[in-house]
């Protein structure tokens, strides 16, 4: 959710099981009373909020410890997420996520665990092999500093390429949690504008394998083919490890929550 979305938070309350982790963003047209007032809403609803702390838009040691410090004080820092951010250029003197991490400055104030940013198509300005080195350095950081970790990943609408990159990870010995980053239900149009911003594959043949046309973008599309795929491929692969889902709520909290109640109890 962003710090617009606490309506939309109250409206899907009552859908979303309790205990369950939302990550409240930190993006560039919002400020820290938004930020703040999203983490407690969160929290006061009974789940488990999840800032992001942006290392590119800090632009000093100072607002990365008044960030941290005002959501301490509203119960929101056990769980953070750490990411580079958009900007182009550092606004002050954290580069990346790791140099966040490095910094000793999270556990401070109470941070226990770290989400870290994984990649399984690619990112569209960082080449491969920096991407797989800074996942290693990262989990290596983290565990040095003794926080826990969990790969949040960006959205996919393919399992290749995820169940490839999971094995990946697998096999460089890091076993950390991962949650596959998920588009939850919203308009075939939106869905793939995401898609290309963020460098996602979105291809006819890969659209097609998730359960949408290109020539219909007028429609709604959900995740069901691709999480009823991913799971019955885990299932196959026991090296796979802990894999979880993670929902990019594109279409709206209410959508996304009744989506997976629907696809739990239709299972059950």
């Amino acid at each position: 959710m962003t710090g617009k979305d606490i309506p939309g938070l109250e409206q899907a309350r009552a859908t979303i099981p309790a205990g369950t982790k939302i990550n409240v963003t930190f993006l560039g047209n919002e400020d820290l009373d938004m930020r703040v007032a999203a983490s407690k809403a969160v929290k006061d609803m009974g789940f488990i909020p999840v800032p992001h702390i942006s290392a590119r838009r800090l632009s000093s040691q100072a607002q990365l410890e008044e960030f941290l410090g005002r959501l301490q004080e509203v119960g929101a820092t056990e769980h953070v997420f750490a990411v580079g951010g958009d900007p182009a250029e550092p606004e002050g003197p954290y580069p990346d996520s790791l140099s966040v991490i490095r910094s000793g400055i999270l556990q401070k104030y109470g941070v226990k665990e770290v989400s870290i940013a994984g990649y399984p198509e690619g990112h569209p300005d960082i080449p491969n092999d920096v991407l797989w080195r800074h996942l290693e350095d990262k989990s290596a950081a983290l565990k040095d500093a003794g926080l826990d970790a969990v790969i949040l990943t960006q959205f996919a609408f393919d399992t290749d390429p995820v169940t490839t990159w999971i094995q990946g990870v697998r096999d460089r010995g890091i076993e950390t949690e991962i949650r596959i980053g998920t588009p939850g239900p919203a308009g075939v149009k939106r869905l793939i504008g995401f898609a290309r911003r963020f460098g996602v594959g979105a291809n006819a043949m890969i659209v097609k394998k998730y359960g949408f046309s290109l020539t219909n973008l007028m429609g709604t599309a959900g995740p069901d083919r691709f999480v009823t795929d991913l799971a019955a491929l885990l299932a196959q692969n026991p090296t796979s490890g802990d894999v979880k889902l993670h929902f990019y709520t594109f279409g709206g909290l209410l959508a996304t929550s009744q989506w997976a109640r629907d696809y739990v109890a239709a299972r059950s």
